[in-house]
C-alpha cells in the first residue's frame, strides 16, 4: 500500500474547514481513493437527503454509479442495509447472496462484480450515509485494509459534519440536497459533453472535472456554464 498516498488522503479528507467545499468533488475523491489504496475496483457513496432517503452523490465510475441507482430503485442492497441498521456488511460472494437481494445480486454480477462491501458513514449515533466498495472477483475483503477503510469513511464524515453544533442537522440536510442539486447538473453535463464530444460518460466527468480543478472552479459551476453556454470554457470544448 502506498503509504504517502493513504496519509495525503487522509490530509485531503479533513482539511475541509472553509464552508463552500464542493461536496461533489470531496466524495468523488474518497471513491477514487478507496479504489486506488485499497484494492477495491470500484467505490459509490450513498447519502441521505432531508427526507433521510439515500441517494447516489459519488461513485468512482459510471458503472457503479449505475448499480447504486439501481439499488435504490429496488430497494435492496447492501448500501441500504448497512444505512438503516448502521452496522457493516460485507459479503465475499455476490453469486450465493441472490436470498438476500435477489434483484441486486444478479444485477451486482451482470455488472461484473463478485464481491461487496458497505461500510457506515456515521458520527456516533448519527448515520449520514454509506460507502460501498466492490470487487470483481469473489473472495473476502483484506482484514487489514477495512479498518483502513472505515477510517476513511470516518473522516469523511466528521469533514461533513464539522463546525455544527445544535443545527449541526439542519445545516448538513441544506448542503446535501445543494449537493444533490449540483448532481442532477454535473450529469446533465456530462451526457452533453459526452454527445459533443463523442466520447463516454466517464470521460466526460473527468474532463469536467480536471477543468475545474485547473481553473479553481466549482465542479457545478463549471456544469452549469457549460449547460447554459453562458461563457466559453476554453480547453473543455473542442
Amino acid at each position: 500500500m502506498n503509504q504517502q498516498l493513504l496519509a495525503k488522503t487522509f490530509v485531503e479528507l479533513a482539511d475541509n474547514l472553509v464552508a463552500d467545499f464542493d461536496l461533489i468533488d470531496f466524495l468523488r475523491l474518497l471513491t477514487d481513493r478507496c479504489v486506488g489504496l485499497l484494492g477495491a475496483s470500484a467505490a459509490g457513496v450513498l447519502l441521505a437527503d432531508r427526507d433521510g432517503e439515500l441517494r447516489v452523490v459519488a461513485a468512482s465510475d459510471e458503472q457503479v454509479r449505475l448499480l447504486e441507482l439501481f439499488q435504490l430503485q429496488n430497494d435492496e442492497g447492501p448500501c441500504l442495509d448497512c444505512f438503516r441498521t448502521g452496522a457493516p456488511v460485507a459479503v465475499a460472494d455476490l453469486g450465493a447472496a441472490t436470498t438476500r437481494w435477489p434483484r441486486f445480486a444478479v444485477q451486482a454480477r451482470h455488472s461484473g462484480f463478485g464481491a461487496v462491501q458497505a461500510l457506515p458513514m456515521r458520527l456516533r449515533d448519527e448515520v449520514v450515509g454509506a460507502l460501498n466498495l466492490f470487487r470483481a472477483t469473489p473472495g473476502p475483503f483484506d482484514p487489514a485494509a477495512t479498518p483502513l477503510a472505515q477510517a476513511l469513511a470516518d473522516v469523511a464524515t466528521i469533514s461533513l459534519l464539522q463546525q455544527r453544533s445544535a443545527l449541526r442537522s439542519t445545516v448538513l440536510n441544506e448542503q446535501l440536497q445543494t449537493a444533490l442539486n449540483s448532481r442532477v447538473l454535473i450529469e446533465q453535463a456530462k451526457g452533453k459533453l459526452a454527445e459533443r464530444q463523442g466520447i463516454d460518460m466517464e470521460r466526460a466527468f473527468t474532463a469536467l472535472r480536471g477543468y475545474a480543478r485547473a481553473h479553481n472552479r466549482r465542479l457545478s459551476d463549471v456544469a452549469r456554464a457549460f449547460i447554459d453556454d453562458s461563457e466559453p470554457l476554453p480547453g473543455l470544448v473542442s
